[in-house]
């Protein structure tokens, strides 16, 4: 029961980074809030490496070359991205967004990795794909032929890119590395790549005027949104598998989508909730397919 509270727990802990993320891009340039989400990060991820492993493991010439990668996908272009679409675009939208990431994931481990696709899997691509439409056009898809997708929308997107690439180099080539270390050193790895940008935006002038208010965004977004929920996540991949704990992902967007209208106040419009459900049907669809089909050729 502990382990699904977590992992629970989890989902809202990233549902709430979109709040936090929004919280801090109205007054920060991407650059810094990413460095110092990650710096904070990076501290702790490296602390518990030492704790787990007795050590910090070492790494050779291709490994050191794969985080360096790994950190400018998964950390640098997504977190600079993902701060600078949060200051135009509303968390909750920006998490359906977002929620298109394993239906990308799928599709092009399908081409790279020669993954199965099967017809209850493009079903689910099409709804997801669908839903996050009807979330950027506000439900009005025409829209789009005259008025095209603002930058903001764009630069979400490009987090999903980011994430993709991020995922299938780890998929590739980390196989030898565990998880813990892998999310550890490359977030260390972008945190370094991002640490120039952020001192030439004038983060040493800056620091020091930063609210309450925005160091607990970042401590949130830096411990809440990166650690915590990575350590609780993969416990419960651990203790239940790996298709009971992913199934809370779904909870993500439907969490932004509460926080938000709850700390923010940003409007629960119709064409958000006809989104959501598109993105999460979609998602399930694509991640659960053969399991579903099971089901339903075991049912009387």
């Amino acid at each position: 029961m502990v382990v699904y509270l977590k992992l629970l727990s989890t989902a809202f802990f990233w549902g709430g980074t979109f709040i936090a993320g929004r919280i801090v891009s109205r007054d920060m340039d991407p650059y810094s809030a990413a460095f110092l989400r990650f710096a904070i990060a990076s501290v702790f991820l490296l602390c518990y490496i030492y704790i787990r492993e007795g050590r910090l493991p070492g790494l050779n010439g291709k490994q050191a070359m794969v985080m360096m990668l790994l950190g400018l996908t998964g950390v640098f272009a997504y977190n600079v991205l993902f701060f600078s679409g949060l200051k135009t675009v509303v968390a909750g939208r920006a998490s359906l967004i977002i929620a298109l990431n394993p239906i990308a994931i799928s599709l092009l481990s399908s081409i790279f990795f020669k993954e199965k696709l099967t017809l209850m899997k493009v079903i689910g691509i099409f709804l997801s794909v669908y839903g996050a439409m009807v979330v950027i056009t506000n439900g009005d898809l025409l829209s789009i032929i005259d008025d095209p997708v603002g930058v903001g929308e764009l630069m979400i997107l490009g987090c999903v890119a980011s994430w993709v690439t991020y995922s299938l180099i780890g998929k590739t080539i980390m196989s030898d590395l565990s998880p813990l270390v892998s999310v550890g050193y490359s977030a260390v790895a972008g945190t370094l790549a991002l640490a120039v940008p952020a001192f030439n935006q004038g983060l040493l002038d800056s620091i020091a005027h930063y609210t309450i208010y925005q160091w607990s965004s970042l401590f949130y977004l830096g411990f809440f949104g990166t650690v915590l929920g990575f350590f609780w996540y993969y416990e419960g991949i651990n203790i239940v598998g790996p298709m009971k704990s992913s199934v809370f992902i779904n909870f993500v967007p439907v969490s932004a989508i509460i926080l938000a209208f709850l700390i923010l106040g940003e409007p629960i419009t119709l064409s958000l909730v006809i989104g959501a459900a598109l993105v999460i049907c979609g998602v399930l669809l694509t991640n659960f397919s053969s399991y579903i089909v099971a089901q339903i050729k075991s049912s009387p």
